[in-house]
């Protein structure tokens, strides 16, 4: 039995309010870098572009995946939201690349900065924006299970402790004197976005490979199917994916053999409602077979332990 439920509502509108976010950022972070020509606060502003293409990818590919299922995408779109991470990490790569390399300049050739007390100004303004709009990524993303917003919200976060640091950063050369301190900040602000690219685009592969759910949300499965089994009926072949934001879960029912077709739809029904009731949005296939039947017991070896 094959119970789908009706996609859920299209996210692209958050995707238009992270391109807006990364839009003023950039505007805001440049002048910043062009008051006080810090190579940091550049750093911090090439990070900002990375969030606009991110945000533009993420726009396209949350359109695509809201697409209902077709003849050739039997299973919907979904999978269409982990080529965006996969390209926001790589874009993150490519920034730290550049970060570097602007800094090592730097580092070999230091500059005075000039007006550092107003560009700095200006770049808390941008930080603060970054923050509210990963916030509400963030919690949208988790709600609406969006690896895209999620992935996007994470960068956004990124993007504002890098800053954080920036700032300080930026602020001891302006108290210090030290020039060497700005491509230094600038050096360690590209290692760190190079972890979270790397993560990014592990997760994207993973999603890619057909990864089953989080433990949390197996267990969550596992304690509805536990309630039917103190009822007599017993289950295995448990296999869940996950496709961006929607969620497919298969599991063959054991019921007793006496039990009409009628009696057996009737509990596979109540079964996959109680499922989709702890996961939203969740695509659940069921299978019937005899409880008494030796046969039944071959799809065992479809099982997997929950870590």
């Amino acid at each position: 039995m094959d119970a789908a439920t009706s996609p859920p509502p299209s996210l692209t509108r958050y995707a238009w309010l992270s391109i807006a976010a990364a839009i003023a950022t950039i505007l805001l972070k440049g002048v910043a870098w062009k008051m006080t020509g810090s190579v940091g606060l550049l750093s911090d502003a090439i990070e900002s572009f990375v969030n606009l293409a991110g945000a533009i990818m993420a726009l396209w590919m949350l359109t695509l995946a809201a697409l209902p299922a077709d003849g050739d995408h039997a299973h919907g779109h979904g999978k269409a939201e982990y080529f965006s991470s996969a390209f926001e990490g790589f874009l993150i790569l490519l920034a730290a690349v550049s970060i570097g390399y602007t800094a090592i300049d730097r580092l070999m050739n230091p500059q005075p900065l000039e007006a550092i007390g107003l560009g700095l100004l200006v770049s808390v303004v941008a930080s603060v924006i970054n923050f509210a709009t990963a916030r509400i990524l963030m919690d949208v993303g988790k709600k609406r299970n969006s690896i895209t917003l999620e992935a996007d919200a994470h960068h956004l976060m990124t993007d504002v402790w890098t800053s954080a640091g920036v700032i300080g950063g930026v602020g001891l050369v302006w108290l210090s004197g030290w020039l060497w301190l700005d491509p230094v900040i600038a050096i360690l602000v590209a290692m760190n976005i190079v972890w979270t690219g790397w993560q990014l685009m592990q997760r994207s592969a993973a999603g890619l490979m057909d990864i089953s759910l989080p433990v949390e949300m197996l267990e969550q499965v596992e304690a509805v199917l536990a309630g039917y089994r103190r009822q007599g009926l017993e289950f295995h072949a448990l296999r869940t994916r996950q496709a961006g934001s929607r969620v497919f879960v298969t599991v063959h029912v054991l019921v007793p053999g006496t039990w009409s077709v009628q009696q057996g739809h009737d509990w596979s029904e109540r079964i996959e409602a109680d499922i989709r009731r702890v996961l939203p949005h969740a695509h659940v296939t069921t299978h019937l077979e005899p409880l008494e039947d030796p046969v039944s017991m071959i799809d065992q070896e479809l099982d997997r332990p929950l870590v």
